[in-house]
């Protein structure tokens, strides 16, 4: 079952077991400071129930750290409507809400070893010789993950009760779900900066070099023009072995395909032309990083490396309402449609430069109508149209480091 079944299974089964349990703690308030009614007693708790998961989900979402467990402890501590609750992953205890910390905290890491090592919930008096310490009955259930067991969650009581050993089981799974989403960010987070370094790969070592050859060869004659390609270099490196941000700005990534193409324009020279159309509104707009550097590398590629004529290459970026749309266009080689299908499908090699890495970064993020759009033909030129939502949840630029 996807991680999504699982949570939509924990959230049931917490509405079904903590609205109970909270229904009789609420039943005699009123649903605001104005008496407004919000229903029954059942449904003010489902509804008091919800709104602390999901005040509860966001920092279990970013893994089971100390920060993150105690910004959730007192939310599932209000969720269960227990005297205390502990959140430990496999060494140390990470949280605590509510009494009884100062002497129950030293005991913890023992009475979850089993749990631990089992994986199985327990229940059991919780050993307290205090005799005015609420804390008297604890149920320990595990936290898991893909990698197994991460820790626990210990909910202590009253009395001994079925409904919070229920309770709290579930409560924890729902947590586990939490748990699970933030592995599988981190992972999408490790495949996106696989594919990232995959096209960094794939920038040309003949394109440096011969840009540095290029370069040099105007040491003598033009240092003035000399001096100003090696600081576009200097800033396209920069810019494309960037280390940090998954998504960039529109105008960052021409600013990086202005700085290639006057590069690739002292090698070229007047072969080269090149046409820039590009709407200032859309300059802020946010994408994946590299997404639309290597379709200008293959542009001119195929369109320069194997003639001696000239060919044009034309970059467009028009505001189409909600979205950006970019296209780039050559008048080179071409390819044959069912070449470029078995390339995208993953189905033939490429001899482009990340096409089919693009592709599927861009469906990743804004899903499979935002593919690459490609009109080609053998001799034919190429022509590649992107879409970008302006707007899309999660997408923002991050820092140049």
């Amino acid at each position: 079952m996807s991680g999504i079944g699982y949570a939509a299974l924990a959230v049931a089964g917490v509405l079904l077991l903590a609205a109970g349990f909270a229904a009789g703690r609420i039943s005699g308030r009123r649903g605001d400071r104005d008496g407004l009614d919000l229903g029954t007693p059942v449904e003010r708790a489902t509804f008091h129930t919800l709104h602390t998961a999901s005040l509860a989900a966001p920092p279990l979402r970013a893994g089971l750290t100390e920060e993150t467990a105690g910004k959730a402890a007192g939310r599932l501590r209000s969720l269960l409507g227990t005297e205390a609750l502990c959140l430990t992953d496999r060494g140390a205890v990470l949280a605590w809400d509510g009494p009884g910390g100062d002497h129950h905290r030293r005991q913890v890491m023992d009475q979850v070893a089993a749990v631990l090592a089992t994986g199985r919930s327990h229940s059991a008096p919780s050993g307290c010789g205090d005799l005015v310490c609420p804390l008297r009955w604890t149920v320990i259930a595990p936290l898991t993950g893909e990698e197994g067991v991460l820790g626990a969650l210990v909910a202590y009581g009253a009395q001994e009760s079925a409904v919070l050993v229920r309770a709290a089981t579930e409560v924890a799974r729902w947590v586990s779900v939490q748990l699970e989403l933030a592995e599988l960010d981190r992972s999408r987070t490790r495949l996106i900066e696989a594919e990232i370094r995959a096209l960094r790969a794939q920038i040309s070592p003949h394109f440096i070099f011969n840009s540095l050859a290029a370069i040099a060869s105007f040491v003598r004659t033009d240092p003035e023009r000399a001096r100003e390609l090696l600081l576009e270099f200097a800033d396209f490196t920069r810019y494309s072995f960037r280390r940090h941000g998954e998504f960039t700005r529109l105008a960052d990534e021409l600013q990086s395909i202005e700085q290639y193409l006057a590069l690739a324009g002292a090698r070229f020279g007047d072969r080269l032309k090149v046409t820039l159309q590009i709407a200032p509104e859309v300059l802020p707009v946010a994408l994946p990083f590299l997404c639309l550097q290597p379709l200008v590398e293959n542009a001119v590629k195929h369109g320069l490396e194997d003639t001696r004529g000239v060919r044009r290459v034309t970059i467009a970026a028009r505001d189409e309402g909600a979205e950006a749309v970019v296209t780039i266009e050559d008048d080179g080689v071409g390819m044959d449609p069912a070449v470029l299908r078995g390339i995208l499908a993953g189905e033939r090699p490429s001899s482009g430069v990340g096409l089919c890495n693009v592709d599927e970064r861009l469906r990743q993020v804004y899903g499979d109508a935002y593919g690459l759009v490609i009109e080609t033909g053998v001799g034919a030129g190429m022509k590649i149209t992107v879409r970008l939502p302006k707007y899309r949840a999660g997408v923002h630029p991050g820092q140049l480091q």
